[in-house]
């Protein structure tokens, strides 16, 4: 999966946690890809629990609850398993 996947994800949390998306089809322009690909972006977040909805008085999607998308590789201290976090 190419790093513009994820850079992709990273600029659509962004955008919604500000609440700045606009219209879906000026967010998929701003992203340079399809609509189409704009709601498969949408629909893989909700399907990983993001609360993500549409305010169409403010032409804007949002998070439903406070908090964020995140993608990243976290490491953990040393003496920690992964079944004692």
């Amino acid at each position: 999966m190419p790093k513009r996947y994820f850079e992709r994800l990273q600029t659509i949390d962004y955008l919604i946690r500000i609440k700045g998306t606009g219209k879906p089809a000026q967010l998929a322009k701003r992203l340079r890809i399809s609509e189409r690909t704009l709601y498969e972006f949408l629909k893989l977040m909700k399907d990983l629990g993001a609360p993500i909805e549409y305010d169409r008085y403010k032409e804007s999607y949002y998070y439903g609850e406070k908090g964020g998308f995140n993608i990243k590789f976290t490491k953990l201290l040393a003496g920690l398993t992964a079944a004692a976090t």
